[in-house]
């Protein structure tokens, strides 16, 4: 039977619509792998600019005005596209992302660290934060609260390794800036990048610490959010 005239058809309500917002090609597979193990109800789209990474190296690890217009943009296009949550997985442009708070009010605006540095202060410390990408390292320490020991280590030619399909080479060169933390007198390791997540257990084996990612923290974290009924961004660790 038809509908009658002037009235629509009911429909359903829209799901949630997570942006995953990504600066390297090979945080999206992780990236997406972790919300349908974890929390897979909600819709998501994901967005990539894979010159972003190579255009902060160029300014030196600090973005200039044309990388943040670059971040406004991405943000609009996602909340345009009836993204509630704006999750970026590059830890290293945390400058850029926390402008876009304010731009977005009553959005989630979310780094991939944000989860980590609320709960590095349970973590047993000296806290060992591993990268791949320098930058993440030169941006991200600052960020943690001040009563964190943390001791960093680069994984070097593990991001290289990971871009020519040699993920081998990668999770060994992961393994090696590990086990450099282990020698820094750590007691736990932070894994800084998304694209890192998948070492996590190779991680733990070759150390006997415990090992976090922001990758699932992040997921936890978000849905906690969404499902405890809150809005707007998420609080910062308190200094």
């Amino acid at each position: 039977m038809a509908p009658e005239q002037g009235r629509r058809p009911l429909q359903a309500a829209a799901p949630l619509r997570i942006a995953l917002i990504h600066g390297f090609a090979a945080s999206m597979a992780p990236a997406n792998a972790a919300f349908e193990r974890l929390w897979p109800a909600p819709l998501r789209m994901n967005l990539l600019d894979d010159s972003l990474a190579a255009d902060l190296e160029r300014c030196g690890g600090v973005p200039d005005a044309a990388l943040y217009g670059r971040f406004v943009r991405l943000a609009d296009y996602a909340s345009a596209s009836g993204a509630q949550a704006l999750v970026f997985t590059c830890s290293a442009f945390g400058a850029c992302i926390d402008a876009l708070v304010p731009l977005h009010p009553g959005k989630c605006v979310l780094k991939p660290n944000d989860a980590l540095l609320q709960m590095a202060v349970d973590l047993p410390q000296p806290l060992g934060l591993l990268a791949s990408f320098a930058p993440t390292l030169a941006s991200m320490p600052a960020e943690f609260p001040p009563q964190v020991t943390l001791r960093t280590a680069l994984a070097v030619g593990a991001l290289e390794a990971l871009q020519r399909g040699d993920r081998a080479a990668h999770d060994q060169a992961v393994v090696d800036a590990a086990r450099e933390l282990v020698q820094q007198g750590c007691r736990a390791i932070a894994l800084a990048q998304i694209s890192l997540a998948h070492t996590a257990e190779a991680v733990r084996q070759a150390t006997g610490l415990p090992v976090v990612s922001t990758l699932e923290s992040t997921v936890e974290l978000l849905r906690a959010q969404f499902e405890g009924g809150q809005t707007g961004g998420i609080a910062s660790p308190a200094p």
